[in-house]
């Protein structure tokens, strides 16, 4: 071997490690997750839990193929995390919170694509210029439209009938608390129902808001979707039980809180959904060609007992009305199909809850 072969060689030898690095480098892609939610927040960690586990079914494996960063964020630092996550140049942003997290996000920038779940408005909201071509480096999953905050109004007379007043908690300091609020008064004079904005900023605040509120009669509460609300949901649910308001809520983790019912799409869903969208912008597509898609059905869950913190399900399409209810076990599954009968149930736990009345077994319902 000559000296020219001898130096090549040790020069290909020097560049093996880097080039194995690069490789590597290559294999590994980073997303960047943003939360508004408390740190390590079991809501948000059941929701993640979904996204991680569907990204592995689709191939994905995080500290191999893959790198997650994840951010929980407060009103305080969401701005600051958003740019963090932004300066670690990840492939893809997930904005795990609906406006609280995709509004930041977008500020910080207009070129990393990312994925939004959870979403009410977001044409309204600017951040994409439609549903089906959005147009920009957003795009994601909407959680419904505004009508369906009627849609609790309505549920929270059936199954409260005597209700006359009702209080609205909302997030003033988002267009999408404004425009829930706005579709709740749309159907409250059909209905009789004199209406009574909350805003939810501080646990003080609600608490006060609440307590005033209450201090009337025939109250209900309707809480609408926010990040806010997640975040308080607890409170919230023990709000509405020592104030005896019957309560309606738009998501599951609500009741799984200790509240009465609510009705709305499967939040963790979502991140199963997103994960397929962050899978086909890794392999090379653009947000801006993938459609906004909206929740294929809703749910509603109740209180099966009170005093333990469990939910029973029954289910039926965003478009319809409840049209029949059955318990979850199969003996009473045959024997009571009629809606009414379940919807009776849980006015009589509204309304010895409005009395005071604690402890008593609203049977599991399921709407087939």
């Amino acid at each position: 071997m000559n000296r020219r072969q001898c130096i090549s060689l040790l020069g290909s030898a020097a560049a093996w490690p880097l080039a194995a690095r690069a490789q590597q480098g290559e294999r590994v892609r980073r997303i960047g997750v943003l939360l508004y939610l408390v740190a390590g927040d079991a809501e948000g960690q059941a929701r993640l839990g979904a996204f991680t586990q569907a990204l592995s079914q689709l191939g994905w494996s995080e500290g191999r193929s893959l790198r997650i960063d994840t951010r929980w964020a407060t009103a305080d630092d969401v701005h600051r995390h958003a740019a963090e996550l932004v300066a670690l140049t990840p492939d893809v942003l997930l904005a795990a919170t609906g406006t609280a997290t995709v509004a930041p996000l977008l500020q910080a920038t207009r070129t990393i694509p990312i994925v939004f779940v959870n979403v009410i408005d977001p044409i309204g909201s600017g951040f994409v210029a439609s549903l089906a071509h959005p147009g920009g480096n957003a795009t994601g999953f909407t959680i419904y439209e505004f009508s369906m905050s009627g849609k609790w109004l309505e549920l929270l007379k059936e199954i409260a009938p005597g209700v006359t007043r009702v209080a609205v908690l909302r997030d003033p300091a988002v267009a999408s608390g404004i425009g829930q609020f706005g579709a709740v008064q749309i159907v409250a004079p059909a209905l009789g129902v004199q209406l009574t904005p909350l805003d939810v900023r501080d646990p003080a605040e609600i608490e006060r808001a609440a307590a005033a509120f209450a201090a009337g009669s025939n109250g209900g509460l309707i809480v609408t979707g926010s990040a806010l609300g997640i975040i308080h949901r607890e409170l919230i649910a023990q709000v509405a039980a020592r104030h005896k308001l019957p309560a309606v809520f738009p998501g599951r983790f609500y009741v799984t809180s200790g509240g009465l019912i609510s009705y709305g799409p499967d939040l963790v869903d979502q991140f199963w959904r997103a994960a397929g969208y962050v899978d086909r912008i890794l392999k090379g597509a653009r947000p801006a060609d993938l459609p906004v898609q909206a929740p294929t059905s809703t749910s509603s869950w109740s209180t099966s007992r009170p005093r333990r913190r469990s939910a029973s399900k029954f289910r039926h399409q965003c478009s319809r009305a409840p049209t029949r209810w059955s318990n979850e076990t199969p003996r009473v599954h045959r024997s009571a199909r009629r809606r009414g009968g379940a919807i009776a149930d849980l006015a009589a736990h509204a309304a010895r809850a409005a009395d005071g009345g604690a402890g008593d077994r609203v049977p599991q319902q399921q709407l087939a």
